[in-house]
């Protein structure tokens, strides 16, 4: 049981490090393997199909073309059984995020299921 706690923890890593490769360079086609279908992702007064969002990432200036750092974080990794939770310091595009993101395991297979993202308090901006 326990192998499988630290398998899985892998994976989700790994899934993570995919997301912020995928934010970095702009690459819908990793954001998309990532993600669940039907997941919706949340901002304060925002609501966004996957499609959607993605079609926002790619459209928006790309952070790698721009000489942006990578410099993206793992705040932490909450793992229960076929669910977790990230919490993720996602510096883009001049703002600093806060990205929560859900996690579940379904058919053996992690895929994101839900996505809160907001500017974080806690740390400005650069200008």
């Amino acid at each position: 049981m326990m192998a499988d706690t630290y398998s899985d923890s892998a994976i989700i890593e790994a899934m993570i490090t995919n997301y912020f490769k995928g934010l970095h360079s702009a690459d819908t086609e990793l954001l998309d393997s990532l993600f669940d279908d039907n997941v919706t992702l949340f901002a304060p007064g925002i609501r966004r199909s996957k499609v959607q969002w993605l079609e926002l990432v790619a459209s928006r200036p790309v952070p790698q073309e721009l000489g942006h750092p990578f410099s993206y974080q793992i705040l932490s990794i909450e793992l229960s059984g076929e669910q977790a939770f990230a919490k993720l310091s996602c510096p883009l595009l001049g703002e600093q995020y806060l990205d929560f993101l859900g996690f579940l395991r379904e058919q053996g297979q992690w895929k994101i299921v839900s996505k809160q993202y907001a500017n974080n308090p806690f740390c400005p901006a650069k200008q």
